[in-house]
């Protein structure tokens, strides 16, 4: 059986230490590496060879953020996701991780099952987002003047079914639930899914929900 090999970045020793043991402990994974900062988690990214990098977002030297951005403009890294760890799920920081290429987050106190859980769905390509804390963070991030207005025609090239796809991914529906709502096999939802992340050039579902605020196909009057 191939195991999913887990780096994992935080500045905090007892919490690496704990996240190691429980990594461990799943017989589908395995820890090739800890680092205390985010410049540490980029060099043993490349050395260790890892799948998968469970990020803290506050780290010294370079912190989750810029770290991830790095694995993420790298061709040689192009496979290894990010799952990053924030303390407070209102963290408006996990917004600019998502940008930068994590494929989900989840908060530090979440239950140990739910974290393996985690590092397996991220490993497997798709992303790790809470409908509820998702939608209202890149609703009341996005509100923001700072944020640059799209290119226009972003969403032209999807066909009404595509947007419709989009739009419940961004409401934070999985496969399943968006098949339901569309009255569509789960293999077509996936397949839909698929094909926009390939028709928008983004590298995965997390990035799919920033695309659909920015574009305005969502807003934070119709999000949940």
């Amino acid at each position: 059986m191939t195991r999913i090999r887990v780096l994992l970045a935080d500045d905090q020793t007892l919490v690496r230490a704990a996240f190691a043991m429980l990594v461990d402990s799943a017989d589908d994974m395995e820890v090739v590496g800890q680092a205390a900062t985010g410049r540490e988690a980029v060099e043993l990214a490349r050395s260790a060879r890892a799948d998968l990098v469970v990020m803290d977002i506050r780290m010294p030297d370079l912190d989750g953020i810029e770290a991830t951005r790095l694995l993420a403009a790298d061709e040689d890294l192009a496979g290894v996701k990010v799952l990053m760890l924030t303390t407070y799920d209102t963290d408006e920081h996990v917004v600019d991780a998502l940008r930068a290429g994590a494929s989900g987050f989840l908060v530090k106190d979440t239950r140990p099952a739910e974290l393996l859980d985690a590092v397996r769905t991220v490993a497997a390509g798709d992303a790790l987002l809470s409908p509820g804390p998702t939608a209202r963070l890149i609703a009341r991030v996005l509100r923001a003047p700072a944020v640059p207005e799209p290119p226009d025609g972003t969403l032209d090239h999807l066909s009404d079914r595509e947007r419709q796809v989009l739009t419940l991914v961004a409401r934070g529906l999985t496969n399943t639930e968006i098949a339901d709502t569309l009255g569509l096999s789960p293999l077509t939802a996936k397949t839909h899914v698929s094909r926009i992340i390939g028709k928008l050039a983004v590298r995965d579902r997390a990035q799919l929900v920033i695309t659909a605020y920015e574009s305005g196909l969502v807003t934070p009057l119709n999000s949940p």
